[in-house]
């Protein structure tokens, strides 16, 4: 069992998933007609991806959210060839995907050091156009967060989400009193005593529908998208959204959060997932718990229980199913550790995979340098 330090998880203030910000490339230098010479083109502006970095830092440091690229040099008889204008970065977080206003992609930023040109400098003053120079481009891109973190917790409304954030730490998630009890999203870290970090996600909660966009819809799911495992969150007695809604016992929660997430992408299907049963602590909960897990192991035996196209049409394989209380704390320590195993096996995995790949590599080189 992973020994757990007292403070498990920070709370990472108010968060922003995406910024939308002005651009303009440099303009060139002036040319010089009598001698032929020419302007120095203006700086790019240039998207860059480093660690450390948050979407809310970016908006405090630069409340205007102009990025501008330097003017280029003029010609002179000094210097013919004006100098190219100072290029200027934006530093940004890692799994940042960079639209433009229209959504048209211009790149993503997968790892640090990667790069996205977002606005060009004007070309210098030449012979070409009368030695004038060219203005940069201009135009408004958007910052959309994707990489969100380590595990993110997926859940219906008042699935105990928030509570269960606060009850593996001493955060304090804003929370309303309404359908969507989440506020906004919350990032935080589990810290262990090995010094091992593992960043958890508490999002606003899911409805049925949410893959055409009901409720929060996309601004949910698209955070899911690059998370590395899946926590589900469900009461153990079942949900109901309102009460012109049908109530879903645990079972059929489970499975319409899993039809949501198929609807949407369904390469969510493929990733690690655990299931957290929550509110144990209510009279009856152990019977309620025993009725779960054997609806899991014949899902497509009690999935008759829900309309044809609630139906998900490949079942998600839980590697834990975890029984706890966020009220009392009952089962949080098992799970932290719960999630620092899956999450350390799935990390040998992909080593594993990783060094036979590039032994494969190394191998077929060999043979072709004998041949």
């Amino acid at each position: 069992m992973v020994q757990l330090s007292r403070l498990c998880l920070r709370k990472f203030g108010n968060f922003v998933d995406n910024l939308r910000l002005y651009v303009r490339g440099g303009s060139g230098g002036m040319g010089l007609p009598r001698l032929g010479g020419h302007g120095g083109d203006g700086g790019d502006v240039w998207v860059v991806a480093t660690q450390n970095m948050t979407l809310k830092r970016i908006k405090n440091k630069y409340p205007q959210k102009r990025f501008v690229g330097e003017t280029g040099g003029n010609s002179s008889v000094r210097a013919l060839k004006g100098q190219k204008g100072k290029d200027k970065e934006i530093l940004a977080p890692v799994g940042i995907t960079v639209t433009t206003d229209d959504g048209r992609k211009l790149g993503e930023l997968n790892a640090e050091g990667d790069r996205v040109r977002v606005a060009k400098g004007g070309a210098g003053g030449s012979v070409h156009s009368a030695f004038e120079p060219s203005k940069g481009q201009t135009k408004h891109i958007r910052l959309d967060l994707k990489l969100i973190a380590d595990v993110g917790l997926v859940g219906f409304p008042n699935a105990g989400k928030s509570s269960l954030l606060t009850a593996m730490s001493n955060a304090t998630p804003q929370i309303g009193s309404y359908s969507f009890t989440t506020l906004k999203p919350e990032i935080g870290k589990l810290m262990y005593k090995d010094h091992k970090q593992i960043s958890v996600a508490d999002l606003p909660g899911l409805i049925e529908g949410a893959h055409i966009n009901k409720g929060m819809g996309h601004k949910f799911l698209k955070h899911v998208e690059r998370t590395k495992q899946l926590l589900f969150v469900v009461d153990v007695y079942g949900f109901q959204l309102a009460s012109k809604t049908p109530f879903r016992s645990a079972f059929e929660t489970v499975q319409l959060l899993t039809k949501e997430l198929e609807l949407y992408k369904e390469e969510f299907m493929s990733k690690s997932a655990l299931l957290v049963v929550n509110k144990m602590d209510l009279p009856g909960a152990e019977d309620k718990l025993q009725e779960l897990k054997e609806n899991l192991e014949k899902p497509d035996q009690f999935s008759q229980m829900l309309p044809e196209d609630m139906i998900p049409r490949k079942n998600m394989i839980f590697k834990h199913v975890v029984p706890v209380s966020a009220t009392t704390g009952f089962g949080i320590d098992h799970l932290k550790s719960c999630i620092r195993e899956s999450l350390d096996e799935e990390t040998a995995v992909e080593t594993r995979a990783f060094h036979q790949e590039r032994l494969q590599a190394l191998r077929g080189s060999s043979t072709y340098s004998a041949s």
